[in-house]
């Protein structure tokens, strides 16, 4: 196994749990707008050693999640902004191009201090 993307979660806005319900996480570096930040889980280490593509796999501490989509600025926007959609959606095809798409499965509750790793 590969690590592609590395980080781990420092912080979590007030509305993070709003968005489980419709499948929906939303990381930010930490330094997210301030009209984003309560939506936000925020990070401070951002390290994208590759471009994302379908088939890696997210990895929320030891759960693993397979990757079933890639939008368009997906990796331009993680490297630059730490800043992404993830969508436990299925979906082959994300609506918007900041997200990422990931197996059709609950929410995963993310806490302070969880790793996050893409791997392939």
């Amino acid at each position: 196994m590969k690590q592609i993307y590395y980080t781990e979660v420092t912080e979590l806005g007030e509305m993070v749990t709003e968005f489980y319900e419709e499948k929906m996480i939303i990381l930010f570096k930490q330094g997210a707008p301030a009209e984003l930040e309560e939506f936000c889980v925020s990070h401070e280490i951002n390290q994208l050693k590759e471009d994302i593509q379908v088939n890696d796999t997210l990895k929320v501490n030891e759960h693993e999640y397979k990757i079933t989509g890639v939008g368009s600025a997906v990796n331009k926007n993680l490297a630059s902004l730490g800043h992404i959609t993830l969508k436990f959606d299925g979906s082959q095809d994300p609506e918007l191009p900041g997200t990422l798409s990931l197996d059709d499965v609950e929410v995963p509750e993310i806490r302070q201090g969880d790793v996050l790793e893409i791997i392939r």
